[in-house]
Order: C-alpha cells, then sequence, then structure tokens
C-alpha cells in the first residue's frame, strides 16, 4: 500500500533531436505537469544522446496532459509520444556470465 504514493506515470518520447538536453526536455514537458524524473539516455561512445527518453510525472493528470497535446515539436522536429508500456527499472550493467 505504501508504493501508492511512489507511483510514476511515464511517457517514452522518441526522435528528440541530437541538440536537446535533458534541462530542455524537462522544462518543455513540465508545462503539462509535475516531472518527477526525466532519463534521456546517452551513448558512452559517441557523447551523444540515442535520440529517446522517459518522462515521468508525479500525476496521472500531467500524463493525460502531454498525451493529450499533437504534436510535440522541439527545435523544428516532431517527438513520438507514447504511454510507457512497461516500467523503467534502469539498466544494469551487462555482465557477461560465462558459466560454461
Amino acid at each position: 500500500m505504501a508504493a501508492s504514493s511512489k507511483k510514476v506515470f511515464e511517457l517514452f518520447v522518441s526522435k528528440v533531436p541530437w541538440t536537446v538536453a535533458t534541462k530542455e526536455i524537462k522544462e518543455y514537458f513540465g508545462q503539462f505537469g509535475q516531472v518527477k524524473k526525466c532519463l534521456l539516455v546517452f551513448d558512452k561512445e559517441t557523447g551523444f544522446h540515442k535520440g529517446f527518453c522517459w518522462i515521468g510525472y508525479s500525476s496521472e493528470e500531467g500524463l493525460q496532459n502531454a498525451l493529450q497535446k499533437d504534436p510535440h515539436v522541439m527545435e523544428g522536429s516532431r517527438l513520438q509520444v507514447q504511454k510507457n508500456r512497461r516500467p523503467f527499472m534502469g539498466r544494469k550493467p551487462n555482465k557477461e556470465a560465462d558459466e560454461s
């Protein structure tokens, strides 16, 4: 029952222009509701982000407000925005498990 207060309502956003930073995404999606988290995934080799992110709202209202707006445009590019179907738990490092 304690977990209900920690529920996060998430969006999955793709086609994010490489010129857009985490701060800008958080500010943009903040107009729809309180953003609890913003996770923009970066490529370790290139240093650029991979063009997708997760936005977590603290309320379902923020999530619904963001889903109702169409299109979402940042720096001239149309973002693809959809409700996240699976909760994002964070990535664990890939470990080569060689037990043979």
